[in-house]
């Protein structure tokens, strides 16, 4: 049940007696891997993003100091993805579904001990939904550290391998998704019925795009037909293994600077009177 999770880092094996014996438990990192069932277009399985986000983590916690105490929730597979719900397959949770797991999740494992959660999530539609739920659970507990994490963010090989192009408008089921999953589920990669296709009639000489500073509202029918957003057709798996490795390397630092960050205090203000030293 654990797979591609190392057995010893995977949160359900441990007996209540583990976690209560464990020591320092305000610094063990929890994390939950977070992804989508959603249409990837023809060529690609619904899980996707599951996928990636469970088979990254599963490299960097097998790479990862063994003294180091980090463990992994099961994944959570569904996601909010009603950008996608035009394409059959699509599961999706409302955001306030998902903002009440995130926060019944954080609560258990509050209860439990802990203090660092890291919500590691794979699916570009949630992100904004995680950033709300990681700031309301810190301030219901101060001493909760919460960290509402993108599995790309980390420093990867991508633009060393992708065009331009693919960097830019390759959001979906492109040449990064279907390499990685070359690697990672090879044989649910239907790669001849794989098709390029990228956005039509984006604004043009304007500071809107589909993402970034100035983003415009869209769901995946008015920018792709054929539900993919890149090109998928040049994804071998040599690139796949490329990216699988620096993605794994890039969290493997990341991991370390979470098990050692302490939540930034302020220095008390000087109280009117005190005597400069």
């Amino acid at each position: 049940m654990h797979s591609p999770i190392p057995p010893h880092r995977y949160f359900p094996y441990l007996t209540w007696t583990d976690i209560e014996a464990m020591p320092d438990r305000e610094h063990v990192v929890i994390v939950q891997p977070m992804g989508a069932i959603e249409q990837h277009g023809p060529h690609l399985p619904l899980v996707v993003d599951s996928a990636i986000c469970t088979t990254v983590l599963g490299e960097a916690l097998t790479q990862l100091d063994a003294a180091i105490p980090v463990y992994s929730l099961p994944p959570l597979y569904y996601g909010k993805s009603n950008e996608h719900w035009h394409f059959p397959g699509t599961i999706t949770l409302s955001a306030d579904t998902l903002l009440r797991v995130i926060h019944d999740v954080a609560e258990s494992i509050y209860r439990a001990g802990f203090r660092k959660l890291v919500l590691l999530n794979a699916h570009g539609g949630q992100p904004q939904v995680l950033e709300i739920a990681a700031r309301d659970l810190h301030l219901a507990h101060a001493d909760l550290m919460v960290f509402p994490l993108f599995v790309w963010a980390v420093p990867n090989c991508a633009g060393d391998l992708l065009t331009p192009k693919e960097m830019e408008l390759g959001i979906h089921a492109g040449d990064a998704e279907t390499s990685l999953m070359l690697s990672i589920l090879p044989d649910q990669v239907r790669i001849e019925q794989a098709k390029a296709e990228f956005p039509q009639n984006l604004p043009t000489d304007s500071w809107l795009t589909m993402e970034g500073a100035l983003p415009f509202a869209w769901v995946t029918r008015d920018l792709s037909a054929s539900g993919v957003l890149g090109d998928p057709t040049v994804a071998t798996l040599e690139k796949g293994d490329q990216l699988l490795e620096s993605l794994a390397s890039g969290w493997v630092t990341a991991l370390t600077d979470i098990y050692r960050f302490r939540q930034p205090k302020p220095e008390r203000a000087a109280a009117i009177g005190d005597s400069p030293q």
